[in-house]
């Protein structure tokens, strides 16, 4: 790449913006990525500024819109966020780019006077950690399915992020301390009947936006739910007889997008797929070539409105 910043399609300008503004990288790491000056980079800056790119946020006009993001708008109708992430970045560093990624865009969909839905995870537990601060009122943020297992209650993971996501935002925050997948559906029946539980179910069914990363129950990075000794060896099987591909809020889906007849699904916490295909706005944040099944999964059930992702994940999604 050269000095001369004049790019025609503002793509250049664009890449320097996404990484100032949404990932926090210095004007010198970013002239290392990009292969120029930090001149350079400065100028492409004053550029993104001085055309309107860039206000509080990041804005991309139609034209100027990556490929990768419109051909995911076009193909699937998911509002798509490409972020850039080069071949040599380790998966720690990629992820924790989605993560800031995530972080900063969501200030522009969390309002006043709105129910979010939080499903707990590492994927939510990182975006956390990299929260803007924006006043709201009257809002609150609700933790989506249970915690708890054999080892632990999950109360103090769980809360920590949910108070971290109501501090960002000046918000209510509402937990739910039950288990993340009962022992019987039956247990599970007859806690949903009781008052202080209906309260958060209903909570639920009045989310104006949930917010959740994608499970993986058999890639090479097991989420935290596999990971964490909330399955048994008889829930992997029953997974693996149901071939089962992924999981929102501990909620299993199939790789093309069914969900009926899991059985798991009957003590699981999270809420019912058909509900939360409900709710108006769906973000889903996913970085890593291993989420793809479990992200084509989630797509073909619809269970997806926004979508997060880095660049190599969404350049093998549209294939």
């Amino acid at each position: 790449m050269t000095d001369d910043v004049r790019d025609p399609k503002g793509a250049v300008v664009l890449r320097a913006a996404q990484m100032y503004y949404l990932q926090d990288m210095t004007m010198d790491a970013i002239a290392r990525e990009l292969r120029t000056s930090r001149s350079s980079v400065s100028r492409l800056l004053s550029s993104a500024r001085s055309t309107g790119l860039v206000e509080i946020s990041i804005r991309a006009p139609q034209e100027q819109q990556n490929r990768l993001e419109e051909t995911i708008r076009h193909r699937y109708g998911i509002a798509a966020h490409v972020v850039a992430t080069p071949q040599n970045l380790s998966d720690v560093e990629r992820f924790e780019r989605i993560a800031m990624t995530a972080a900063r865009i969501l200030p522009q969909y969390v309002d006043s006077n709105m129910i979010v839905g939080i499903a707990w995870g590492t994927t939510l537990d990182a975006i956390s950690r990299h929260l803007v601060h924006k006043e709201t009122h009257n809002t609150v943020f609700v933790q989506l399915n249970g915690a708890g297992n054999t080892f632990t209650s999950g109360v103090d993971y769980a809360s920590e992020i949910l108070q971290r996501f109501g501090r960002a935002f000046d918000a209510g925050v509402q937990q739910f301390p039950v288990p993340a997948i009962f022992d019987r559906a039956e247990t599970k029946q007859a806690m949903w009947q009781e008052r202080s539980t209906r309260r958060i179910l209903d909570l639920h069914h009045r989310a104006d936006l949930v917010l959740f990363g994608l499970g993986s129950p058999f890639g090479d990075a097991p989420s935290r739910v596999y990971a964490g000794g909330y399955l048994d060896r008889d829930d992997y099987r029953t997974l693996r007889e149901d071939r089962v591909i992924g999981d929102i809020a501990t909620v299993f889906y199939r790789e093309d997008g069914t969900w009926d007849g899991i059985g798991l699904n009957e003590r699981a916490s999270g809420p019912a797929l058909p509900m939360l295909k409900r709710v108006a706005r769906r973000i889903a944040v996913a970085s890593g070539l291993q989420k793809l099944p479990s992200l084509q999964g989630a797509i073909r059930a619809g269970l997806i409105t926004d979508l997060v992702l880095d660049e190599s994940l969404a350049e093998v999604l549209v294939g």
